[in-house]
């Protein structure tokens, strides 16, 4: 199917690790991601089609789409993507470098990048040439933004050394494990991402860090005593872990009522699902835990020594799991804006012309106007600090929850 991407072997592999390959010159070999033209481009979903897009952690990269993972809660869904389960690229990773870091979100040194984490594995073999030429692309221009790369497949040593290379970035790898023993829900196993989370931190002295993502975590599924202590035993390993739940869109319960799949809600929301008495589960068994965090980017910025990037420090009850030494740096950080500094921060969108600031506190901005999240999202990341949508109101405790399994909640958000 169309061409294939052609990458140079010496620039991503030293020469024991290169591969043989009889008739092969030594400066281009192939890698075998087909590489659509334009017409199989254009005939992707809408959403598809989009390889940079704003998610709440980071300006997204996905210009490589396709996993024969399968796992069943997988966002491919919401794209119209569940069905491709080989990786395709939709452009070189040149290009789709040049154009990340030529959108209108992307700002040098400030905006959050994650490569590859929508529509594919990152490191799956035929894949992680390019995450690496993306890293390495983007270390060379001398960027210094927080780069989050999120992986569930095997990893091998020769990837500390690469990943070690890079000077600029400050590069996270969140490895995402569930511990989930249903092979209808995750056919490929967790203890794979448990063994290269393992391998990754082991070596003392590494510039890139590394993250236990203990997610989704679904009660009955994945929740029992000892799902929850063999988490808490590789979370010693990591630089830090972050617990959270599923993601039950229309689209994945759709899946899982044709497939015959146990579905584990009654309803569909927006946001993240963590019941209130799974959470006070996972705190009492990491009660002793010094780096256990309940957003992406607290943890990403915790281990590298900087203050939330998504200004959380606002919504206090977040923090009473921190580390003491990450709330200073947090507080330190700490700056509500006037209004007047927000409209300006907007300004230099074209998608934030009806936006009208609502109101402002300590805990966050309310804003309106918005058509979608990711200019929101854009606006967290330059003012480092929270701004909501009044039409999805964050209620106090659920920390950006779905309100499915709290006491007292207000309907669905």
């Amino acid at each position: 199917m169309g061409n294939f991407l052609a990458i140079r072997w010496a620039w991503l592999y030293s020469p024991s690790e290169r591969p043989c390959l009889a008739g092969a010159r030594e400066a281009e070999v192939s890698i075998l991601v087909p590489l659509l033209d334009r017409e199989q481009a254009a005939r992707l979903p809408q959403r598809a089609r989009e390889v940079v897009e704003y998610r709440k952690s980071g300006l997204s990269l996905n210009h490589i789409q396709g996993c024969p993972l399968d796992c069943a809660y997988c966002l491919r869904h919401t794209y119209g993507l569940w069905d491709q389960r080989q990786p395709r690229a939709l452009m070189p990773d040149a290009e789709a470098v040049d154009r990340l870091v030529s959108h209108r979100y992307f700002r040098p040194h400030v905006t959050p990048v994650q490569v590859l984490n929508r529509a594919t594995d990152p490191f799956l073999p035929s894949v992680r040439p390019h995450t690496l030429a993306v890293l390495a692309d983007l270390d060379g221009r001398g960027l210094r933004n927080h780069a989050l790369v999120i992986t569930r497949h095997q990893m091998k040593p020769g990837d500390i050394v690469r990943l070690s290379q890079r000077v600029n970035r400050k590069v996270t790898l969140l490895f995402t494990y569930s511990g989930i023993d249903d092979t209808r829900i995750e056919p490929y196993p967790s203890a794979v991402a448990a063994a290269s989370l393992t391998l990754m931190s082991a070596p003392a002295r590494r510039r890139y860090r590394t993250i236990l993502y203990w997610r989704p975590l679904v009660p009955g599924l994945n929740d029992t005593d000892g799902h929850l202590e063999r988490a808490c035993a590789l979370s010693r390993l990591a630089d830090a872990t972050v617990f959270t739940g599923l993601f039950y869109r229309d689209q994945i319960a759709a899946y899982y009522r044709d497939g015959g799949l146990p579905e584990p809600y009654e309803a569909t929301t927006r946001r993240k699902i963590v019941p209130e008495t799974l959470e006070q589960r996972v705190l009492a068994a990491f009660a002793g835990s010094a780096s256990l965090f309940r957003k992406t980017s607290c943890a990403v910025s915790y281990v590298h020594g900087l203050p939330d990037y998504n200004g959380h420090y606002g919504i206090r009850e977040l923090c009473d799991i921190c580390p003491a030494g990450q709330v200073s740096r947090c507080r330190s950080a700490h700056r509500v804006p006037s209004a007047s500094q927000i409209q300006k921060a907007a300004d230099a969108l074209p998608d934030t012309a009806g936006m009208q600031v609502a109101s402002i506190s300590e805990r966050a901005a309310i804003v309106s106007g918005l058509a979608d999240e990711q200019p929101r999202y854009y606006l967290q990341h330059a003012l480092g600090f929270q701004v909501h949508d009044v039409r999805h109101p964050h209620h106090p405790h659920r920390h950006g929850r779905a309100d499915i399994g709290w006491k007292d909640a207000p309907g669905d958000d």
